[in-house]
C-alpha cells in the first residue's frame, strides 16, 4: 500500500544555456564562491563587485557563452527555479577582453570611480561608496585596469572559462557535467580543441578536481594556470 503521507519527490536538477536574466543569480554565486571557492560576502559591502569582473559579462557580451545549473525546488523567476552553478566561457578572450571595456565597464566606472579608493567619506559621497572595504577597493581598480591574458594562455587557446558551484552542490558530479558541456559546446559550435582557465592557488580542492579531469599546467603562464587539451578529457572519473 501507498504511503500516502510520503512527500513528493524533489525535482531533479538540472543544466541549461545562460541568457541574460541570468545575471543577477550568477553574480551572487560569484561573490558566495569568491573567496578561494567559500563565501566572500563579509569581505565586501558591495557585494556586486565580483561578478561584475568574473561572471555577469559572460552572459552579454558576444564572444562568450555559458550554462546554469538549475534547482528546479528553490523559488526562482517564473517558477522555474534558480541557478546554483554555472560554467561561462569566452571562445576569443581578446575579443572579450575588448568588448568589455567597450560595452560593460563604461557605466560601472561612473557607478564606482576609481577615485573613490583613496577618498574621504563625506556627506555628499554616495552611500554605495561609503563603507567600501580593502576588497572592494581592490575590485574597483581591477574594473578600472582589468588584467588581460598573457600571450603564453592565448597561445595553448583563445578559450578560457570560470565555472563556479555553490557549495552545498558541489561533489556530487555536477561540475564535470558543466565542463563537458562546455567542452562540448567549444568543440562541436566553435571548432576549438583546448581551454584554459586560472584558479586561486590557494584552492586546493579545485586543484585536484581539475586534474582529474585531465586539466595540466602550462608553461610559461601565470600561477594558477591550468589547460585542457580535449583529447585528454577524462568523461570517466
Amino acid at each position: 500500500m501507498a504511503d500516502t503521507n510520503a512527500s513528493p519527490p524533489s525535482p531533479e536538477l538540472f543544466i541549461r544555456p545562460t541568457i541574460p536574466s541570468d545575471s543577477p543569480a550568477v553574480s551572487r554565486i560569484c561573490l558566495l564562491t569568491a573567496d578561494a571557492g567559500v563565501s566572500a560576502e563579509s569581505l565586501h559591502s558591495a557585494g556586486e563587485l565580483p561578478g561584475l569582473m568574473y561572471a555577469e559579462p559572460y552572459v552579454h557580451l558576444p564572444e562568450c557563452h555559458g550554462f546554469v545549473l538549475v534547482d528546479p525546488s528553490l523559488p526562482g523567476k517564473k517558477g522555474e527555479g534558480e541557478a546554483v552553478g554555472y560554467v561561462l566561457v569566452s571562445f576569443d578572450t581578446r575579443g572579450f577582453e575588448q568588448s568589455r571595456l567597450v560595452d560593460w565597464f563604461p557605466p560601472y566606472w561612473e557607478k564606482y570611480p576609481l577615485s573613490a579608493v583613496d577618498a574621504e567619506v563625506t556627506e555628499s559621497t554616495p552611500a554605495h561608496l561609503r563603507s567600501l572595504t580593502p576588497q572592494d577597493k581592490h575590485y574597483i581598480r581591477t574594473i578600472h585596469k582589468p588584467h588581460t591574458a598573457e600571450d603564453t594562455q592565448i597561445a595553448f587557446s583563445p578559450a578560457h572559462l570560470h565555472i563556479d558551484i555553490l557549495p552545498e552542490y558541489q561533489r556530487q558530479g555536477w561540475g564535470k557535467k558543466l565542463i563537458g558541456r562546455a567542452v562540448k559546446y567549444l568543440k562541436e559550435e566553435k571548432g576549438l580543441d583546448r581551454l584554459w582557465l586560472g584558479m586561486d592557488p590557494r584552492n586546493t580542492n579545485a586543484k585536484s578536481f581539475y586534474a582529474r579531469l585531465g586539466f595540466q599546467e602550462i608553461p610559461d603562464t601565470p600561477v594558477g594556470t591550468v589547460g585542457l587539451r580535449f583529447e585528454d578529457w577524462n568523461d570517466c572519473m
